[in-house]
């Protein structure tokens, strides 16, 4: 296989979307979880507090997102020393396809009032190599990070917990942070813990929020994902996140079900 080493090559003042960020539903269209994490990246790169840690991000995805060129812009929308909001938007085919607004605060030591640490049930060390049948494509999303399921199975239905670590770049020539990281896996909560057959319905999701009281930190990452499906055709995918210290926030997404 002939694997890119990131999810996007810099294009002039934007960037051009490689193949894993195929996502499952149209070889056309990316996975939201690369632009989400490309978000995040901006809105970091935008803030105004030195060090400052982000500790919600809240997505609106207004369209699908076309494999191809994309562009990014941010601004901060309030501007604080100790606490403020960044704006992000993404630009793909000609219209604003998702945007994120994001609270970033000043960190300080206070270890001595911390909660101890809650670590999951089952370490990556102790999961599973994941195999994946839902994509069309053979390079994708799902290359992009190297899985390891922990409970449930990532192509049965029903709640899962998965662990997983970067194999490319986010952004070509720089290292995949964390927090990118984070992004880049936390999409795919809804579909890890899917509650329909995927030949049988979509359930893509319109939202995505991720609550952090810690900042993600080492190798491997992990999320134990639930879905819930409500009797109006609306579902809502929630969980916990991970990293190898123990968890660090959640995650839920709105999700618009219906039959294919």
């Amino acid at each position: 296989m002939d694997v890119p080493s990131a999810c996007y090559l810099p294009d002039g003042d934007g960037y051009v979307a490689t193949a894993l960020t195929i996502g499952p539903w149209d070889p056309g269209l990316q996975h939201a979880g690369p632009p989400a994490a490309l978000l995040a990246r901006e809105v970091e790169r935008a803030g105004g507090i030195p060090g400052g840690q982000t500790v919600r991000l809240a997505y609106d995805v207004l369209g699908p997102v076309p494999v191809g060129p994309v562009a990014v812009e941010a601004r901060v929308l309030r501007p604080g020393r100790r606490i403020e909001l960044v704006e992000a938007v993404l630009e793909a085919g000609g219209r604003t396809t998702m945007r994120v607004t994001a609270w970033r605060v000043r960190t300080r030591d206070a270890a001595d009032t911390a909660t101890p640490p809650q670590p999951a049930a089952v370490g990556p060390e102790d999961g599973r190599p994941a195999v994946f049948d839902v994509f069309s494509q053979e390079v994708a999303y799902h290359r992009a990070l190297d899985w390891r399921e922990a409970s449930g199975t990532l192509t049965a239905l029903g709640p899962a917990a998965a662990w997983t670590r970067p194999l490319c770049a986010l952004v070509d020539g720089e290292p995949m942070t964390p927090l990118q990281h984070l992004l880049v896996m936390t999409d795919a909560a809804s579909g890890i813990s899917a509650e329909l057959a995927w030949d049988r319905a979509t359930f893509a999701n319109v939202d995505l929020v991720v609550a952090l009281f810690r900042q993600p930190a080492g190798e491997w990452l992990g999320m134990d994902a639930t879905t819930t499906l409500g009797p109006t055709g609306v579902g809502q995918c929630a969980a916990d996140l991970y990293d190898g210290t123990g968890r660090i926030g959640r995650s839920v997404a709105s999700l618009f079900v219906e039959p294919r």
